[in-house]
């Protein structure tokens, strides 16, 4: 990245005043200067009549000067100019840049396979591309080429191997067993209930053949004894894990395979610690850490107290599935929420604030200081102190993906390089590519890279352009215009920061959660500095402090500035307008995405080149068709919006979770609730639904509920087929909550029927409607492609194979004696037996 020109001064910070940009420029060749310059020439027909020594020239008239600007817009111009900015950009290092961008390139279009490949398919296409690139290395555009294409399969290579190792063993059903296992770790949460995870060893009553090994389960209330490692034992109902709650939502199935749960769940009961054998080295080095993590908690906890007491225990130690919904809504409402997650945000400041007070201590003895390199000293402190960081942070992917990043600049310290550089970016997504590919699809990784990668983009302009301006020493000030000036200096860099890095993640937020914080750039100037400089500094210090009993005095102040935070948060939350702002198009998303790589990462003109990309990615956000109703892959939620911000549902008790991402995604405020009228009110007589008005919610008989789309389109939902059949003489779309049933209409091809079975297999659904065209209603599954491994148990529920769900009651009682049956008459019955 490039900074001022010129060296600052001589000693150990010297190296950071002249450009890296410079050490990858060609160097141009030195012509010795001529013995003399010729003599001007002046056409004669140019000139006017008189003594030429004492006639001036004219100047260059205006139309001469548009004819040179033609000459530059002409084709072969344009190539040259793009020829030559592409070789300085080369060799400036921008291919380096690009190898993270190939990589995850080949991970995506991995994940996006309809079909599972083989290992020998990606390992063919790399040795292919490799071999091509050495043979065709005297072409430099074609061996360009096929390195892209070595780098894409290499993506492709590391997510199908990641895929291999994790191997998880996912359930396929729901079911109840005695449930035996070793506890990983265990956290509160806000509703009271303890959340464990658990290795399991055994399971019986029944015992599962194809037994998860490791599950997510929660318990009402466990022993007083219990802690991470012991063994525990009490009877559990499992669940396997759940897909996307809509098409082209969050895959909850991809992220416990890849997370090695197999399954989740609840005990019924309390579990039981019982006797434990011995546990291997690794269990054991984790069981330590997790027994301090949560003692470390604890004490937090009983120290600070109530939503801050979590919030400091959160930021700290990671552990935050104890803070109340409404705060952990109101900071997403602000757009504060990354101050929960422990990400780039916590390691940089923990970082900082080590290396400042090693500095600072270090400046009190100048003759140490002046011979020794004390700011390496403080880096490679800062770097085991984030290390460590990152192991009581519970090692969540989030924070150990800040850690690499973080490490990578720490290093570049101790090596005397520029720690803020795009080129140490490429190194840290380089190694969470290959480590975790499968971390490129997800949302974490999409917004932190976008925002670290515009923020270096921009320091690396605007310190260019500070480099080509001539400076003037600033006048003396008195100390308070001083003060004041640095003051607005840091707001203005703060509300940069946050307008940049709010700009760069828009996008992505709005694919994945349907949703913005328009306040964002008020609260992040008003809750930021309470942060950077209270909170998490005080963090550091009383995490330094904890082992001397010496932390009241830093937890009571870091508690005093989260409420603060919570107060504030909480204030411009309720002064927030609506955030959320429906469905945009994955092509919108691509096309930003590519004009952000080619802003942040180039240094010519050619940055220009991100303009147009941009500007098609912003009119193509609206170009998605929402969905016109959305029905949840158990078949039992059903919901249409009927215009107003209103979405009518089929359940006056819906699941939170899945009704708030419908409520983003349809961009809906309100819910309906079904209306169940009795017997004898003839204000809901709906023996005739086609009289049904419009934009009517769903009204709900013994096994049936109707609704009209705006559109005219009727939708039923039903409990089994008998209840359906009468539906099919009016509705467009019909919903069977019944595995076992068949399509009862299939004599009209113009109903769309969706059986829970269907569902089973493929997903949640969206369904289309045409008001214009006499044809079926279309029908997208969040599940559409053939199985991938974290999708393979989808096909043995009970539900998938078209039975009906297991209870004991519905086992087949023994048939009575035949002797003993009676005839209708009560006259008993001759039977004849067989001998």
């Amino acid at each position: 990245m490039a900074v001022r020109g010129r060296v600052a001064g001589k000693g150990e910070d010297a190296v950071n005043g002249v450009s890296e940009r410079l050490l990858f420029a060609t160097p141009l060749p030195v012509l010795p200067a001529p013995a003399s310059l010729p003599a001007p020439r002046i056409d004669p027909r140019i000139l006017p009549a008189g003594d030429p020594a004492t006639v001036t020239v004219p100047a260059v008239e205006p139309i001469v000067r548009l004819r040179r600007r033609w000459r530059l817009l002409a084709p072969s111009s344009i190539r040259k100019g793009v020829a030559s900015a592409a070789g300085l950009e080369l060799d400036r290092g921008v291919a380096f840049l690009l190898v993270p961008v190939f990589l995850a390139c080949g991970v995506v279009v991995y994940f996006s396979l309809a079909v599972e490949p083989s290992f020998p398919q990606p390992i063919a296409i790399v040795l292919l591309a490799a071999l091509c690139a050495v043979l065709w290395r005297s072409w430099p555009r074609t061996r360009l080429c096929f390195m892209v294409a070595l780098l894409c399969a290499l993506g492709v290579l590391a997510a199908k191997f990641e895929t291999w190792r994790v191997g998880t063993h996912m359930l396929g059903s729901e079911i109840s067993t005695r449930l035996t296992g070793r506890v990983v770790s265990f956290e509160p949460m806000a509703s009271g209930r303890i959340r464990l995870t658990i290795d399991v060893i055994s399971t019986a009553r029944p015992t599962l053949r194809y037994m998860p090994e490791r599950v997510r389960v929660s318990a009402m209330k466990i022993p007083a004894e219990l802690t991470a490692g012991s063994e525990i034992t009490g009877y559990v109902r499992l669940l396997p894990p759940t897909g996307p709650v809509r098409p082209d939502s969050y895959d909850f199935s991809f992220d416990s395979y890849f997370a090695g749960i197999g399954g989740s769940g609840f005990f019924l009961g309390n579990p039981k610690v019982v006797p434990s054998g011995g546990m291997p080295l690794a269990a054991r080095l984790s069981s330590a850490v997790e027994d301090a993590r949560e003692s470390i908690a604890d004490h937090i906890r009983s120290r600070i107290g109530g939503a801050e007491g979590e919030i400091a225990a959160a930021l700290i130690v990671g552990v935050r599935a104890g803070i109340p919904e409404e705060i952990n809504e109101a900071m997403r409402r602000t757009g504060i929420y990354h101050i929960i997650s422990i990400s780039g945000l916590h390691m940089a400041l923990v970082a900082g604030t080590i290396m400042a007070l090693l500095r600072g201590a270090f400046a009190l003895f100048p003759n140490f200081s002046s011979r020794r390199p004390v700011k390496k000293y403080a880096a490679a402190a800062a770097l085991f102190s984030i290390a460590a960081y990152l192991v009581f942070s519970g090692i969540v992917v989030a924070a150990e993906r800040s850690f690499i990043m973080l490490a990578v600049m720490l290093i570049a310290v101790l090596f005397d390089r520029a720690a803020l550089t795009m080129r140490n970016l490429a190194i840290s997504a380089i190694a969470v590519i290959l480590v975790s590919p499968h971390e490129v699809v997800g949302p974490s990784f999409q917004m932190s890279f976008a925002a670290t990668a515009a923020l270096v983009g921009a320091y690396a302009g605007w310190s260019d352009y500070r480099a080509g301006r001539a400076t003037t020493p600033p006048p003396r000030r008195s100390p308070l215009r001083f003060a004041t000036r640095k003051v607005l200096l840091g707001m203005g860099g703060l509300a940069m920061t946050s307008i940049i890095a709010g700009g760069a993640t828009a996008l992505f937020a709005i694919w994945h959660f349907q949703r913005v914080a328009p306040l964002s750039l008020f609260a992040n100037l008003a809750i930021m500095p309470i942060v950077s400089l209270v909170v998490m500094p005080c963090a550091v210090l009383s995490a330094l402090a904890m082992p001397f009993g010496a932390d009241g005095p830093f937890l009571y102040v870091m508690g005093k500035g989260l409420t603060a935070m919570i107060a504030l948060s909480g204030w411009i939350s309720e002064r927030s307008p609506i955030d959320a702002v429906g469905l945009i198009s994955l092509r919108s998303v691509l096309l930003v995405t590519i004009g952000l790589i080619i802003a942040s990462m180039a240094t010519t003109w050619l940055r220009l080149a991100a303009l147009p990309f941009a500007l098609a990615g912003l009119l193509t956000t609206t170009q998605t068709r929402a969905p016109d109703v959305l029905i949840s892959e158990d078949a039992r939620l059903v919901a249409l919006p009927i215009g107003s911000g209103e979405l009518a549902v089929n359940r006056a008790r819906p699941n939170e979770f899945t009704i708030d991402n419908w409520k983003r995604a349809l961009t809906s405020e309100a819910i309906v609730a079904p209306e169940t009228p009795g017997k004898n009110d003839p204000q809901f007589d709906i023996a005739d639904p086609a009289d049904l008005p419009a934009g009517m919610p769903f009204i709900c008989t013994e096994g049936l509920c109707l609704a009209r789309h705006p559109s005219g389109a009727i939708v039923a939902q039903a409990k089994d087929r008998d209840s359906a059949r009468p539906a099919c003489a009016f509705a467009s779309l019909i919903v069977i909550d019944d595995a076992t049933t068949h399509n009862p209409c299939y004599y009209d091809r113009l109903v769309l029927v969706v059986t829970k079975r269907q569902l089973a297999r493929a997903g949640s659904a969206a369904v289309y409607f045409d008001p214009q065209a006499a044809t079926r209603a279309e029908i997208r599954f969040a599940v559409e492609k053939s199985y991938r491994p974290w999708h393979m148990q989808r096909k043995f529920s009970r539900e998938a194979r078209g039975l009906p769900p297991y209870r004991k009651a519905d086992k087949p009682k023994p048939a009575p004696h035949p002797r003993a049956q009676l005839s209708s008459g009560g006259s008993a019955r001759r039977v004849c037996l067989a001998p």
